[in-house]
């Protein structure tokens, strides 16, 4: 959670209820935010594996695996979050990348696109 956070206090029932909406309505938009942002990191993902295959390059790059998990848990100490979920949530879109390349490979060996 960042430093500059202040805990709220309320004067109303109508205070509390108004940041508690205006909160999730935020929450909202950041999750629409993060849903366009995966899409356009898995797009980057399948540019990445057809490059690869065709200038004959492994397509697992372990070396670059553990470079973008040791940046994620820096950044993720750096603003105080959970270094452990934060490096599961990158697994997990590590996943969703090779599903979609792997996709692209059947795609190619099939000669369809």
């Amino acid at each position: 959670m960042s430093e500059d956070y202040e805990i709220k206090s309320f004067n109303s029932t109508e205070d509390a209820e108004n940041l508690l909406k205006e909160s999730r309505n935020r929450i909202d938009e950041i999750d629409n935010d993060l849903f366009d942002l995966i899409s356009q990191r898995t797009s980057l993902a399948k540019d990445i594996v057809l490059a690869k295959e065709y200038l004959g390059m492994p397509i697992y790059d372990k070396s670059r695996e553990d470079e973008v998990h040791e940046m994620v848990r820096k950044v993720s100490e750096e603003k105080g979050l959970d270094v452990e979920i934060i490096d599961q949530i990158l697994d997990m879109l590590t996943i969703l990348n090779k599903n979609e390349q792997r996709k692209i490979l059947r795609r190619n060996v099939d000669g369809q696109y």
